[in-house]
């Protein structure tokens, strides 16, 4: 159970990984001198490969949270930029994009998918209690 968790967890990170690559050329000839959105998918895709290998190679309490922070940074940032007109702040450019494509859709269900499963991980690989004399009563 504990490696098809890995694998499935790393799995999800990479589709994530593999479309944000996949679009960020598109993205970023909105903003081709400065931190464009493209910039940011190649940053966030780097996240989630390093996440799911570490998870891979690992399995780790520590890995589990990593992928989780990484998946569900992305899928909050998905969905926020899906229905929230952000405006640009600081070096970051305004990426409201009102619509469900199919590459849009399939990163948010890997980003969804590796949540639920980094947070299985991470509550599998919990420190368990002792159950010494104190606690058999």
């Amino acid at each position: 159970m504990n490696t098809a968790l890995r694998v499935l967890t790393a799995l999800a990170l990479f589709i994530d990984a593999g479309v944000h690559i996949h679009l960020a050329p598109g993205y970023q000839a909105a903003s081709p001198g400065g931190i464009g959105q493209g910039t940011l998918f190649l940053l966030e895709s780097a996240a989630a490969v390093l996440a799911g290998l570490y998870v891979l190679i690992r399995g780790s309490r520590a890995s589990y949270a990593l992928a989780l922070i990484v998946a569900l940074s992305g899928f909050v940032a998905v969905v926020l930029y899906r229905y929230v007109d952000v405006p640009a702040f600081g070096p970051f450019p305004a990426m409201y994009d009102p619509v469900w494509f199919f590459e849009k859709s399939l990163s948010a269900v890997a980003e969804g998918a590796g949540v639920l499963l980094a947070a299985v991980g991470l509550f599998r690989s919990a420190p368990r209690g002792r159950t010494g004399a104190a606690g058999s009563l």
